[in-house]
């Protein structure tokens, strides 16, 4: 599609959705649809044979790629190019993948919803082919909630290895049976990598028996967040602040 005489390209992924977006945003007299598709891997290949001056691209998309994916491939090869991301997806992943995909200039994120018309959109492709940037207030809260999420998964502390190892923990597999399943001719080994994921969590400062430790490490991971049991074994969390309180 494009804005004014500018050429720009949309990736839908409901087929009925995409033509009745093209004829709105053409109904406004400022962009004009040079391509549409439901895939990342079509929305690529279009624009790197056909460059258009800026991109409203959907998040979830038919193809293997999500439109982040996407927009960093091709920005790969057209750098800076404007992409307006445009969709109602409110899964982590999504924002996980939006965070780390190092688009920091000439994007805009919006939430979309029924009230997004086309005619609140040309203002963000404008502001995009202008070298505007902008994300909506609240992708970007959750963007920070991911964030903040992520930085304190118990699973950033551990190697990949060991992080295998925790998961089967909690599926409730024996030293042995995961000694088995990872090729491990000892089973002393996933012992061994018990013992680091207990230290990097700092059970063992405080669960001197094994099974305990065990069951602690079990749900953490369940809970996806670190635990910390003091003496008495009254657990407790990490807040937004960064400090430990009761978890109740």
């Amino acid at each position: 599609m494009g804005y004014d005489d500018d050429k720009t390209t949309t990736g839908r992924r409901q087929p009925k959705l995409r033509p009745a977006l093209k004829a709105g945003l053409e109904a406004t007299g400022a962009v004009n649809v040079v391509h549409s598709c439901d895939s990342g891997e079509v929305a690529l290949e279009y624009c790197l044979e056909s460059p258009p001056e800026a991109i409203l691209m959907d998040v979830q998309l038919a193809g293997e790629m999500n439109g982040i994916e996407a927009a960093v491939a091709i920005r790969r090869e057209y750098p800076r190019l404007p992409v307006v991301f445009y969709s109602i997806q409110d899964d982590d992943d999504y924002y996980r993948c939006f965070r780390r995909s190092g688009i920091l200039s000439h994007y805009a994120y919006v939430r979309k919803s029924n009230y997004l018309l086309p005619q609140m959109i040309v203002p963000l492709l404008a502001d995009a082919v202008a070298g505007r940037s902008f994300i909506d207030p609240a992708i970007e809260s959750r963007v920070q909630e991911v964030r903040h999420k992520d930085e304190h998964s118990p699973l950033a502390l551990l190697e990949p290895n060991e992080q295998v190892v925790a998961k089967m923990l909690t599926q409730g597999l024996t030293n042995k049976q995961i000694a088995a399943r990872l090729g491990f001719r000892d089973k002393r080994t996933v012992s061994r990598v018990n013992g680091q994921i207990y230290a990097a969590w700092r059970l063992s400062q405080t669960a001197t028996d094994e099974k305990v430790a065990r069951t602690r490490a079990a749900i953490i991971m369940r809970e996806g967040r670190l635990i910390s049991w003091d003496a008495e074994g009254i657990p407790r969390v990490l807040d937004e602040r960064g400090q430990w309180t009761a978890w109740e």
